[in-house]
């Protein structure tokens, strides 16, 4: 049987480059609104892969049509729809809470897949998502917990990440990897241009002194070439090759990365129940990926007697 180690590993670089980018955003949207910023963003990874489409993977254009454009379009929906609720929730809640609500969709993709796909769940898996939800909360709580509008938006996108993890799970394996994920960005592209044109000054998505400061211009380089493009097209082709709840355990890091990284570059020290919530992570995804099942069935095969043996007796 073969184990998907390596498109394991390969996530879990995407769940470090996206952890590590939380810094780089935070300083870029100080200049350019939150989805307009997005719009800039997700255009140009599209853009990117695109380029990639006509120059490398030109027998791939066969495959654009129309079952891969909705498919496409249903991923980019759910993924443009969880970050424009979580930008707007962030506006009435604050961002440990929204941390800790946005990480419960660790603990709905299982629940998803099995509703949507079938899978069945694991009662290790079970238990391993539980433990890295709660370690979410252990990282990033705050000493009081209210449920208000902030917290039912974020709520929200923790719903939609779940469906896009869960629906990326249904159609990767139906069509190539680059054309689907250039499918999804452009549908997030135009959605987040819409909300821009509607909610924000995208205006200055177009203004090269914006554009060009330098934390505006770092943060579109990394995170519309590494962290969205390259990023989600890894997703996009690994994920076949391993199962959603694996995918949410690995994406539960993110978090975990953006604590490290905060605590390199500007010093962010981490409290006992903060590093507390980042082993309970880490032992959750192990405790959901270890073979208990098979290891219970060959100790029981190796107690049993073998036809061989019962003959000789």
């Amino acid at each position: 049987m073969r184990k998907p180690w390596m498109a394991d590993i390969t996530l879990l670089l995407v769940a470090f480059v996206w952890g590590s980018t939380f810094l780089i955003v935070q300083q870029a949207i100080s200049s350019l609104p939150p989805n307009t910023f997005n719009a800039v963003r997700f255009t140009i990874a599209a853009l990117f892969l695109f380029l990639i489409q006509i120059t490398m993977y030109r027998k791939q254009w066969k495959e654009w049509r129309g079952p891969l454009l909705v498919s496409g379009a249903i991923l980019g929906f759910w993924l443009c729809l969880g970050y424009a609720l979580q930008t707007v929730g962030l506006l009435y809640t604050t961002p440990s809470k929204a941390g800790f609500i946005t990480g419960l969709s660790v603990v709905l993709v299982p629940l998803f897949s099995f509703l949507l796909l079938r899978d069945r769940v694991k009662p290790a898996a079970i238990i391993g998502v539980i433990m890295a939800a709660f370690g979410l909360y252990m990282l990033t709580q705050s000493n009081s917990f209210s449920f208000n509008l902030g917290d039912a938006l974020v709520f929200g996108c923790a719903i939609c990440f779940a469906m896009q993890i869960v629906i990326t799970g249904k159609y990767a394996p139906r069509f190539p990897a680059l054309p689907l994920a250039i499918v999804q960005l452009t549908t997030v592209a135009l959605m987040s241009w819409a909300y821009a044109f509607l909610f924000e000054d995208y205006q200055l998505a177009f203004d090269p002194g914006v554009l060009l400061i330098p934390e505006v211009a770092f943060g579109l380089f990394i995170t519309s070439i590494f962290a969205t493009a390259l990023a989600f097209l890894a997703q996009t082709a690994l994920q076949k090759q391993t199962s959603s709840t694996r995918v949410a355990l690995i994406f539960a890091l993110e978090p975990v990365f953006a604590a490290l990284t905060s605590y390199v570059f500007i010093n962010e020290i981490l409290s006992g129940r903060q590093l507390l919530g980042c082993m309970l992570i880490f032992v959750g995804m192990i405790l959901a990926e270890l073979p208990i099942k098979e290891w219970l069935e060959n100790a029981k095969n190796r107690k049993q007697p073998t036809r061989t043996d019962r003959n000789s007796v």
